[in-house]
């Protein structure tokens, strides 16, 4: 059953004119003033989040974005200074970025921040996307199998570090400790100081759900997010994780080690949620869409989705078609509780969802959204008030398959 409602929130700033008629992704640039609001909308994300017994707010380590779009670079600091500002609410880290870090450093900086947090920062690693990024910090992201094999030893590494009171470690990329005299020896190990002093939880982006990659979380009992896609669009990553579960000699349902993401907007009617939130969807698509995070959008329509307007004429993939495939939801609260039990029924082992706000929606709009989400849709799964969880309103309850 659903226990745990968190958000990702990759750090977009308010950008001002959005949808397909607004400025091109490639074409913004915003000054360093207004992209550092995006501590300020950070900061009122987790207090609402906070107030509303969410679970983890999930940030996004990103660099060099003067478009707006991702602009928080370092998400340990940033869960610091939130925990600070919050009771209950964890910070996730979705994700630090491996290949851009050493990964004794990355071990380091996450002791510390879940020693100052008191265990309320939640580890995430990824191997990266963007180009931009992991390239320039000097580590491969175009030659895909060398990124997969530098971001694999660094996992190694860091879980040794996290795990062992003295490690050492020999690989393609690091010899750990180097092989120098210290102090009148010859260094053979290494001790992290500080390692975590709470259980370390660690989770990963679930994309191509490789034999190969999902093994590699098995080993080291790594949790993952598959986000942008929920029900239909996620099913075989999902059954695919069960199944490397199994392979591991673990007995868990479908579902379980898992959050499945499905970005959402609430309104009072379904047309009214999809005209609102209808210019964030496009601002996510002239985002993701040349990542290749949009499926099944074709290179003539990607082509169209970087240019002003004619979006309808070249046949790009509105809102409401990924919300047949459970991708997107738009609609009532009520709609909401019934997709919900339904994605319980059929995945009986989740037990965690991020639901998230659209690429560029505003400051003002993510915190009413977060909050109706808390009030209205929310209680029907969490025992906030400790009288057991309240059945779907009976008018929207899914009908039992015969």
């Amino acid at each position: 059953m659903i226990k745990h409602f968190s958000n990702v929130y990759a750090g977009h700033v308010d950008l001002g004119d959005m949808g397909q008629d607004a400025t091109p992704a490639n074409e913004r640039r915003y000054s360093n003033a207004h992209l550092a609001t995006v501590f300020d909308k950070t900061e009122a994300v987790a207090r609402t989040m906070d107030e509303h017994g969410y679970s983890i707010l999930w940030l996004a380590e990103h660099h060099f974005q003067h478009e707006g779009y991702e602009a928080i670079p370092n998400l340990l600091m940033a869960a610091v200074h939130l925990a600070h500002l919050t009771s209950r609410l964890k910070i996730g880290c979705g994700f630090n970025i491996a290949p851009m870090w050493h990964p004794l450093r990355l071990a380091e900086d996450f002791a510390t921040a879940d020693i100052l947090t008191k265990g309320r920062t939640v580890f995430g690693v990824g191997r990266g996307y963007h180009s931009r990024e992991v390239e320039t910090f000097g580590a491969p992201m175009l030659d895909a199998e060398a990124n997969r094999a530098l971001f694999e030893e660094q996992v190694e590494i860091i879980m040794k570090a996290f795990r062992e009171e003295s490690f050492s470690h020999k690989g393609p990329h690091y010899t750990l400790p180097p092989n120098v005299p210290y102090r009148g020896y010859e260094l053979k190990e290494l001790t992290l100081v500080p390692r975590p002093v709470h259980p370390v939880e660690t989770w990963q982006p679930v994309v191509s759900a490789s034999p190969r990659g999902l093994d590699f979380m098995m080993k080291h009992r790594i949790k993952g997010l598959i986000g942008g896609g929920a029900a239909t669009m996620a099913e075989k990553s999902i059954y695919a994780y069960q199944e490397a579960a199994h392979r591991a000699g673990l007995d868990w349902k479908l579902g379980e080690g898992l959050s499945l993401g499905i970005f959402y907007h609430l309104a009072d009617s379904r047309e009214r949620a999809v005209r609102e939130i209808t210019p964030w969807y496009e601002e996510h698509v002239k985002m993701f869409g040349p990542l290749g995070f949009v499926p099944g959008i074709t290179p003539d329509q990607l082509a169209a989705s970087t240019k002003r307007g004619g979006w309808d004429a070249a046949g790009v993939p509105k809102v409401t078609d990924y919300m047949k495939v459970g991708a997107w939801f738009a609609g009532t609260p009520e709609e909401l509780i019934a997709y919900l039990r339904s994605l319980e029924d059929k995945f009986p082992g989740l037990e965690y969802v991020h639901l998230s706000n659209s690429m560029g929606t505003p400051q003002a709009q993510m915190i009413e959204q977060l909050a109706r989400l808390g009030k209205e849709v929310m209680p029907f799964f969490t025992d906030m008030g400790g009288s057991g969880r309240p059945p779907c309103p009976p008018a929207l309850r899914v009908p039992a398959k015969p």
